[in-house]
């Protein structure tokens, strides 16, 4: 008898699975969920996103604009001149993070004279802008080993390193190195210079 082979059939073909296919699959989906863990492990133990309070840092960082902080490398390195940073004020656990820029490092000389900020003797490169209220730093300041001076980039707006509350601050008590600015509500956003 002939077979049929042109026809209709009524028989449904079973499927095989490819087990190859199957593997790649999990393969897959595998390493996505480990880059994801991973990824987010990193964030949570080295990185952190805060958001600015007050106007001190305009115009680079707007009032209530997000950031990610970097709190891993001071750990191997320290705050060097320019660099915005995070602390808590005198190490108060309880207070917010303050954001302001690096003026002076260790050993660095600090004086506020006639509306300008002189590191070492020389007008600063890293604070340019008029400052109306010189603070502590009226008078020469020398910075001991492991601390830093630090101002807002809007003077008239910061509470830092020129307040008596403040101070010259500490290393300890620098929790982070700010990055990146995130966009919000029509903020720019980018690295941090």
């Amino acid at each position: 008898m002939a077979r049929n082979t042109g026809g209709l059939s009524f028989y449904k073909r079973k499927k095989r699975i490819s087990y190859k296919a199957v593997h790649e699959v999990i393969s897959w989906i595998l390493s996505v969920l480990i880059a994801a863990f991973l990824g987010t492990a990193l964030v949570m133990l080295f990185g952190m996103k805060i958001q600015v309070v007050g106007a001190s840092m305009e115009p680079n960082i707007e009032p209530e604009q997000s950031m990610l902080i970097d709190r891993f490398s001071y750990v191997l390195g320290k705050p060097k001149h320019g660099h915005v940073v995070i602390f808590l004020p005198n190490g108060n656990e309880n207070s917010c993070y303050y954001t302001k820029r690096v003026v002076a490092v260790p050993g660095d000389t600090v004086k506020v004279e006639n509306g300008r900020l002189f590191v070492n003797g020389e007008i600063s490169k890293v604070c340019s802008g008029y400052i109306s209220e010189p603070g502590i730093a009226e008078n020469e300041i020398t910075l001991d080993i492991n601390e830093y001076f630090v101002m807002g980039d809007n003077p008239g707006e910061s509470e830092d390193s020129r307040s008596s509350g403040i101070g010259p601050v500490p290393l300890a008590d620098i929790k982070g190195h700010v990055w990146f600015k995130l966009p919000q509500g029509g903020k720019k956003m980018g690295f941090v210079r």
